[in-house]
């Protein structure tokens, strides 16, 4: 039975309000496509709360990772803050962990179908960043309602960009992760879709689903947080 889509955004927004982010109502109820449709409505409202809304994130982009929660295609969430390198959190996230990303930013609109080489020419800079996330819940046993609060996401930590050019690999880009001198993760573009340009063709057709685009607007928007080259366990 299909989810009323209204009522179903006032009470995931109400149970948001007392620190409930995975209503138990909608346990095992929600499709995919309501589960994305309830967090547009709720981002939308916090963006008429006054917070802004600066980009996109793509997840489940490895194929692994896809098979295990028996999906076909990765899924996105929406990136509401950015800190710079350097910045302290707050300490009262909840199960907070990061991911190492690139992020990037455009200086035009991307819609519907896109090639992965105008995905690059609209390309003004990529950041070397961590993904800030929240386990706000059981995402394994309730992916949809991971989806509907927003794909775990907290913030992204942005390093200094890089212009790309004509010699730029995503593909080829290497993360290292090291803690106290130690390196405990490694990870490469390559295993992003095969190349990250192609987690941009996919979003970029996604998101006409919904009504929705990637758009530079003006240069705080714009901002496309890519999946994870490398997750420390």
């Amino acid at each position: 039975m299909a989810v009323e889509i209204t009522s179903a955004v006032e009470v995931f927004w109400r149970a948001r309000g007392n620190g409930e982010y995975f209503p138990t109502a909608y346990e095992d109820r929600l499709s995919l496509d309501e589960a994305y449709r309830i967090q547009l409505a709720l981002i939308d409202r916090r963006v008429a709360a006054g917070e802004r809304h600066i980009g996109w994130k793509v997840g489940l982009t490895s194929k692994a990772i896809q098979e295990q929660f028996g999906f076909h295609e990765p899924v996105f969430g929406c990136i509401l803050q950015s800190f710079p390198s350097g910045h302290e959190l707050p300490p009262n996230l909840i199960k907070p962990g990061f991911e190492t990303e690139l992020c990037m930013r455009f200086d035009r609109s991307l819609q519907g179908e896109v090639t992965p080489q105008q995905v690059m020419d609209a390309l003004e800079g990529i950041h070397p960043s961590f993904e800030i996330i929240e386990t706000r819940g059981d995402l394994t046993r309730h992916i949809a309602l991971a989806l509907a609060d927003n794909a775990q996401q907290h913030s992204v930590i942005l390093g200094p960009p890089r212009r790309p050019d004509a010699s730029t690999r995503l593909d080829q880009v290497t993360a290292r992760v090291k803690l106290n001198g130690k390196e405990i993760v490694v990870g490469t573009g390559e295993a992003v879709l095969g190349n990250p340009l192609n987690s941009v063709v996919w979003l970029a057709r996604k998101l006409t689903e919904f009504g929705r685009s990637i758009r530079p607007g003006d240069r705080r928007r714009g901002i496309l947080l890519l999946p994870a080259l490398g997750r420390p366990e």
